[in-house]
Protein backbone atom coordinates (compact mmCIF):
# COMPACT_ATOMS: atom_id res chain seq x y z
CA UNK A 1 0.00 0.00 0.00
CA UNK A 2 1.36 3.43 -0.90
CA UNK A 3 1.58 6.25 1.62
CA UNK A 4 -0.99 8.83 1.53
CA UNK A 5 0.60 12.72 1.65
CA UNK A 6 -1.70 14.91 3.12
CA UNK A 7 -1.85 18.37 1.41
CA UNK A 8 -1.26 20.95 4.51
CA UNK A 9 -1.49 24.86 4.01
CA UNK A 10 0.25 26.88 7.01
CA UNK A 11 0.41 23.99 9.19
CA UNK A 12 -3.42 22.71 8.88
CA UNK A 13 -4.52 20.14 6.55
CA UNK A 14 -6.57 20.57 3.40
CA UNK A 15 -9.07 17.94 2.03
CA UNK A 16 -11.05 18.20 -1.25
CA UNK A 17 -14.29 16.63 -2.44
CA UNK A 18 -16.13 18.12 -5.20
CA UNK A 19 -16.38 21.52 -5.06
CA UNK A 20 -16.08 21.04 -1.03
CA UNK A 21 -12.30 21.99 0.11
CA UNK A 22 -12.19 21.62 4.58
CA UNK A 23 -9.44 23.10 5.90
CA UNK A 24 -8.19 22.21 9.47
CA UNK A 25 -8.53 19.45 11.36
CA UNK A 26 -11.95 18.01 12.58
CA UNK A 27 -9.88 17.06 16.52
CA UNK A 28 -9.80 20.67 16.90
CA UNK A 29 -12.70 22.73 17.62
CA UNK A 30 -13.53 24.30 14.14
CA UNK A 31 -12.62 23.96 10.77
CA UNK A 32 -12.95 26.25 7.34
CA UNK A 33 -15.28 25.16 4.56
CA UNK A 34 -14.50 26.32 1.21
CA UNK A 35 -17.45 25.76 -1.52
CA UNK A 36 -16.64 26.80 -5.32
CA UNK A 37 -19.47 29.09 -6.23
CA UNK A 38 -18.35 29.94 -9.77
CA UNK A 39 -15.26 28.92 -12.12
CA UNK A 40 -13.89 30.60 -14.98
CA UNK A 41 -11.97 28.73 -18.16
CA UNK A 42 -7.99 29.26 -18.49
CA UNK A 43 -6.56 27.53 -20.77
CA UNK A 44 -7.41 23.70 -19.88
CA UNK A 45 -7.89 24.91 -16.19
CA UNK A 46 -11.49 25.56 -14.61
CA UNK A 47 -9.61 28.30 -11.57
CA UNK A 48 -12.05 29.28 -9.02
CA UNK A 49 -13.36 33.13 -9.45
CA UNK A 50 -16.55 33.20 -6.56
CA UNK A 51 -16.11 30.93 -3.34
CA UNK A 52 -17.89 30.85 -0.09
CA UNK A 53 -16.30 30.67 2.89
CA UNK A 54 -17.39 29.20 6.28
CA UNK A 55 -16.18 28.73 9.42
CA UNK A 56 -17.56 25.98 11.80
CA UNK A 57 -17.93 23.84 14.80
CA UNK A 58 -16.98 20.53 14.69
CA UNK A 59 -18.88 19.47 17.01
CA UNK A 60 -20.92 16.58 16.07
CA UNK A 61 -23.72 17.52 18.69
CA UNK A 62 -24.86 20.62 17.21
CA UNK A 63 -27.52 21.00 14.63
CA UNK A 64 -25.57 21.99 11.03
CA UNK A 65 -27.20 25.78 10.76
CA UNK A 66 -25.55 26.49 14.62
CA UNK A 67 -21.89 25.04 13.24
CA UNK A 68 -21.68 27.95 11.36
CA UNK A 69 -19.97 30.78 13.27
CA UNK A 70 -19.18 33.05 10.36
CA UNK A 71 -19.49 32.77 6.57
CA UNK A 72 -18.42 35.11 3.57
CA UNK A 73 -17.97 35.20 -0.19
CA UNK A 74 -14.42 36.46 -2.26
CA UNK A 75 -13.31 36.44 -5.44
CA UNK A 76 -10.82 33.84 -6.02
CA UNK A 77 -9.83 30.76 -4.33
CA UNK A 78 -6.59 32.36 -2.88
CA UNK A 79 -8.10 35.16 -1.31
CA UNK A 80 -10.50 33.00 0.05
CA UNK A 81 -8.28 30.40 1.37
CA UNK A 82 -5.99 33.15 2.95
CA UNK A 83 -9.31 34.53 5.11
CA UNK A 84 -10.31 31.40 6.03
CA UNK A 85 -6.68 30.97 7.50
CA UNK A 86 -6.71 33.78 9.33
CA UNK A 87 -10.61 32.74 10.48
CA UNK A 88 -9.38 29.76 11.78
CA UNK A 89 -5.93 30.54 13.53
CA UNK A 90 -7.84 33.07 15.62
CA UNK A 91 -11.01 30.46 16.53
CA UNK A 92 -8.19 27.98 17.60
CA UNK A 93 -6.63 30.82 19.66
CA UNK A 94 -10.01 31.19 21.40
CA UNK A 95 -9.96 35.41 20.12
Amino acid sequence: MADEQILTYKGHPLMRKDNFIYYGSMADSHIIMLQILETKKVGDLDVATKVSVQLQLTDPTAKSRDRIVKKGEKDGLYTALDFGCVWLERALAGK
